[in-house]
């Protein structure tokens, strides 16, 4: 399968060194303003291709995206320190009105992958650019979250990752809502499976986590900048489930047009992706208080995307 990474800096590099590894995909477009760090970036994730499965990757224009299954959109200004997302707002659609028109050009039956800040904002304002069904242009959301989440409650109760279910649903940023009263380990409500571990989830270690959840990119942005990694792997992984048609379950971004609390804006909800994009969207069974966190996540979103569009 072939996929473009639009935007060569860290989080594109990362998302296409994290495919190249992982080999998700058989050949790699990079695209970016400056031409030269593209080239430098796939020349770079070339030489690991040595140590992974065959794949063609290059720098390029947008002509070469003609073919492509998938089109990751990575482009556009990076967070600064102490700037919320939704801050980023102004700056990045300047930029997807100038990349959107050029990728339903040469590749119009690709499905588009947003993943630059505010992603959810992003998202909405790709699908109205491109005039794409919604199933076919999709922020990475909370996928992110959802793995942060799901890596932090196995860090405390002593148990693999791969066995916790747990998702974080709605904006991704500030508003993120974990959804505790879902949340298994092997099948096992959360609460019950920690408690006979001996790492009893108290009020407090709730409060911890979800801290530690929400402020995540903050506290890395402090550090070194950016984040770029983990977010990095999760597109790998949505492009490894697109190449699969795999029907996985992910907390993806996308209109959520079926309830009206949710209604007209853009934010994560449990949906089935496979080779189409989002085959279905699964409203989940929640708490009063995390439905009326879910809203609250909801109208911070309208009303940031109704601010963009009165500029």
């Amino acid at each position: 399968m072939k996929i473009g990474v639009i935007g060569c800096g860290h989080v594109g590099s990362s998302a296409a060194y994290a495919v190249v590894m992982s080999g998700a995909a058989s050949e790699v477009v990079m695209i970016d303003i400056d031409e030269k760090m593209a080239r430098a970036q796939a020349e770079d994730i070339l030489h690991a291709t040595a140590f992974a499965s065959h794949m063609r990757i290059a720098a390029g224009g947008y002509p070469q995206l003609a073919g492509a299954q998938v089109v990751v959109l990575c482009c556009g200004v990076g967070q600064r320190p102490g700037e919320t997302r939704l801050e980023l707002l102004e700056r990045n659609a300047a930029v997807f009105r100038e990349v959107v028109p050029q990728i339903i050009t040469h590749a119009p039956e690709a499905i588009l992958v947003v993943a630059t800040n505010p992603v959810d904002i992003m998202a909405d304002v790709v699908h109205e650019l491109s005039g794409l069904p919604p199933g076919r242009v999709f922020g990475t959301g909370t996928v992110l979250d959802t793995a942060r989440f799901r890596t932090l409650l196995a860090e405390y109760i002593g148990v693999a990752v791969q066995s916790v279910h747990a998702d974080v649903l709605g904006e991704h940023g500030d508003s993120e809502v974990l959804i505790w009263s879902s949340a298994t380990v092997g099948g096992w409500p959360v609460e019950e499976f920690a408690a006979q571990m001996g790492r009893p989830i108290t009020a407090t270690v709730k409060r911890q986590i979800d801290e530690d959840v929400r402020r995540a990119a903050y506290h890395i942005i402090e550090g070194k900048g950016a984040t770029w990694h983990g977010i990095g792997a999760g597109i790998a992984h949505i492009v490894r489930v697109i190449r699969d048609d795999a029907h996985a379950v992910l907390t993806i971004s996308a209109p959520a047009p079926a309830s009206e609390q949710l209604k007209a804006a853009c934010l994560s909800l449990p949906r089935v992706v496979g080779a189409e994009g989002i085959l279905k969207t699964v409203h989940p069974s929640l708490t009063a208080d995390e439905h009326q966190a879910l809203q609250q996540s909801a109208q911070i979103l309208r009303e940031a995307t109704r601010t963009l569009r009165k500029k």
